[in-house]
């Protein structure tokens, strides 16, 4: 039966000799998640057979390496390297076909980009590498210098080697049940670092020319299809554009779909970038839905057999209408099942405002996993890497919980404690929820954050938690719940100098309050913006210094940053840091369209703000005592400490609170998020405060405090 609103979207379709049941692919991703030595885990099946239940059609899982020796993509990947391997990818094969689900494996040696080894890593040609948005980057320690990581070019007979690497990873995949192989040839891997002129600089049968580039994967194709067959499915990921000088352009991409075709692949995945421009392959918040759907149109226009494209897609409304314009023949999605594993069945039976849509930080996919050599999480779905939250468990005796505070930190606390059954109450003292995420509403190319909070905001109302507007409890008001959460969030500190008080010193958050006023959830008493002029000096140096930036670099005008760090936003994700200092300087990240600074954005590091004249004159001094002056028509105050003031307080009149978010230490959604789902697993009735003043329950038999 056709689905009336979708009907594209939950079309079958023929892959090969495999039907997928609707048009909704998985694209690969490594969720680093496996036991040490490359086999399956309770853990990677979980992941997978929760997108499955979720209605996926086809789910092709991640980086699975051919050759653990000589590299992993990350610490913990898959391994398809060994025969001992085959029963857990079988049990892995099972947990997806059991929901109706077609399932692949992606083969993929890292080459240069392995995160495991560090050292004598191997590609097409030799040449130093600096990628630090890559999950294989240059571990720089403490005390050492970047120099980059030394590559070396593969010898033939080492090619050779691989090669049969490849088609017995390939039979192993296909030995256990999975009913495609995908091959990784995307973002400057090994198989792409073959494929791109950039990379590939051989004068060998390996190099040269556009056939002679493409014969390591020809050969792959050839092995993988006599050992499985040429009627096992087969497909492979590459990018459209690697969006590097000297890289490979869409007309060279188009060639290669059409030569992949003639070899008897069953589909194309068609992705982007190179990791030397890693805002296309990761595509972070800045990167509008489907911006690179063109690159898979115009490989569509090309060839018979199937298309996916992916990168940010994330409304069912956009995925079908390009469906129906046949400029692709699947939606791949990653993150966005990251965030929402049931985001088909969703959009099948049109609850659309119930998709948990990922916002694309890369912050617990990314940056706090991966990237440091740590097995994959989410930040916004607490489930994703911790099972707990799959399936709550209700309390045995419902609660009655305050919450002061709405923002992510609160709100995430309130929606786990009322799906386990406790009362609860959010106090906010302003007149909407979502506290520090809707900062990000008035930032070019970041309201992403939005989505979250408006999630949020859908549960808690959906909940039937109540929430009292323009509310700051004291202690007394207190007394009649069981827990106390402070989710007060941040606030911007203000340093004891001169001139802190002068007229034209404001804030972050004055700079980017929304003026959004036919917002549903605009409160009628919110305060306007501050007007700030043409040359602004921001003071700090986390998220609301870069937002404010951000948003004033944008809007034309002149930016100075002061930073007591030795470069401005280190802590940042790093592929959204590599944009936006592209934007500084009066660039873009690659494939983005979006508007460019007029005037690019000067930084001041290793420095502080002594003092702040009524004209304007701002002294600034370094850590080695050296002054300069910047003129300003306004002051940016960016620096945020904990807005905790009420905790002794509460702790003092025998409450039992305890402090999440920012109010506890002040991080980024991930923090905030992951402290207020687990409080809200630990409530129970008797729980009580330890000796670090932390909230526990379900104390063992006989322990009693």
């Amino acid at each position: 039966m056709k689905n009336k609103k979708y009907p594209a979207l939950f079309s079958p379709i023929q892959i090969g000799n495999m039907t997928v049941s609707n048009r909704i692919a998985m694209v690969p991703t490594d969720i680093s998640s496996a036991n040490a030595d490359g086999s399956v885990n309770r853990r990677v099946i979980t992941y997978h057979e929760e997108v499955a239940k979720g209605g996926t059609g086809f789910i092709i899982v991640g980086a699975t390496t051919p050759d653990k020796l000589t590299g992993r993509p990350t610490v913990t990947c898959l391994a398809a390297d060994e025969d001992p391997l085959i029963p857990g990818l079988a049990h892995l094969a099972e947990g997806m076909h059991r929901y109706g689900a077609k399932c692949a494996v992606q083969i993929q040696h890292p080459g240069r980009q392995a995160a495991w080894p560090r050292k004598n890593l191997m590609s097409a040609s030799d040449h130093v590498l600096d990628v630090p948005g890559s999950a294989g980057h240059e571990v720089i320690y403490a005390e050492s210098i970047a120099q980059g990581k030394s590559i070396r070019a593969m010898t033939v007979e080492e090619i050779y080697d691989l090669i049969e690497k490849f088609g017995e990873a390939a039979w192993r995949v296909q030995q256990a049940g999975f009913d495609s192989v995908e091959l990784h040839a995307a973002h400057g891997y090994l198989i792409a670092q073959f494929m791109s002129p950039f990379v590939n600089k051989r004068n060998d049968r390996f190099g040269g020319s556009f056939m002679g580039r493409m014969r390591f994967t020809m050969e792959i194709v050839s092995r993988i299809q006599m050992k499985c067959g040429k009627d096992f499915p087969l497909g492979i990921r590459y990018s459209g554009d690697e969006w590097i000088e000297g890289g490979r352009r869409l007309d060279e991409t188009v060639r290669v779909a059409k030569l992949m075709e003639e070899m008897g692949l069953a589909y194309v995945d068609i992705t982007a970038g190179i990791f030397e421009s890693p805002g296309a392959v990761m595509d972070p918040m800045y990167y509008p839905e489907g911006w690179n759907t063109y690159t898979a149109a115009e490989v569509k226009k090309n060839v018979e057999i199937a298309v996916i494209t992916s990168h940010s897609l994330r409304n069912p409304d956009y995925c079908e209408k390009i469906l129906a314009e046949g400029k692709t023949d699947m939606v791949g999605m990653c993150r966005q099942l990251i965030a929402d594993p049931y985001w088909a069945n969703k959009a099948r039976t049109g609850k659309k405002k119930e998709i948990r849509r990922c916002i694309s930080c890369l912050v617990g996919c990314w940056q706090e996993s991966l990237m440091i050599k740590r097995d994959m999480r989410c930040a916004i779905n607490p489930a994703i890497g911790d099972e707990r939250f799959i399936h709550l468990q209700p309390a045995k005796k419902a609660c009655k919980v305050g919450i002061i505070g709405g923002g992510p930190a609160g709100m995430e606390a309130a929606r786990i404690s009322a799906l386990r059954g406790h009362k609860v109450v959010i106090f906010e003292k302003s007149g909407e929820l979502g506290g520090a995420m809707l900062y990000c509403c008035t930032v070019p190319g970041k309201s992403k954050m939005r989505w979250h909070a408006d999630w949020l905001r859908e549960q808690v109302k959906k909940l039937g938690v109540q929430v009292k507007y323009r509310a700051e409890p004291k202690a007394k008001d207190l007394k009649g719940f069981d827990v106390v959460l402070l989710a007060t969030g941040g606030r911007v500190a203000r340093p004891e100098i001169p001139g802190i008080d002068l007229p034209f010193v404001v804030t972050f958050e004055d700079v980017l309050r929304c003026k959004n006023s036919k917002c549903e959830h605009y409160p009628a008493d919110k305060a306007k913006p501050a007007k700030c002029g043409q040359n602004v000096l921001i003071w700090g140096d986390h998220f609301g210094a870069a937002d404010a930036a951000e948003q004033l670099g944008c809007a034309g005008k002149k930016v100075t940053i002061v930073t007591e760090n030795g470069d401005f936003a280190e802590w940042m994700e790093p592929v959204h840091r590599d944009v936006m200092m592209k934007r500084f300087a009066c660039g873009n990240g690659e494939g983005l369209k979006s508007k460019t600074y007029k005037n690019p954005v000067r930084i001041i590091a290793n420095s502080s703000v002594l003092e702040i004249d009524k004209d304007g004159t701002v002294v600034v001094v370094s850590n080695t005592f050296e002054r300069c002056k910047v003129k300003a028509e306004t002051v940016v105050l960016a620096k945020v400490e904990p807005n905790d003031g009420t905790y002794p307080k509460l702790l003092d009149a025998g409450l039992a609170v305890v402090k999440i978010g920012d109010s506890k230490r002040v991080r980024n959604v991930r923090g905030a998020v992951t402290d207020g789902a687990n409080v809200g697993l630990t409530i129970e009735a008797g729980a009580t405060l330890n000796a670090n003043n932390e909230l526990i329950s379900n104390l063992p038999t006989g322990i009693e405090l």
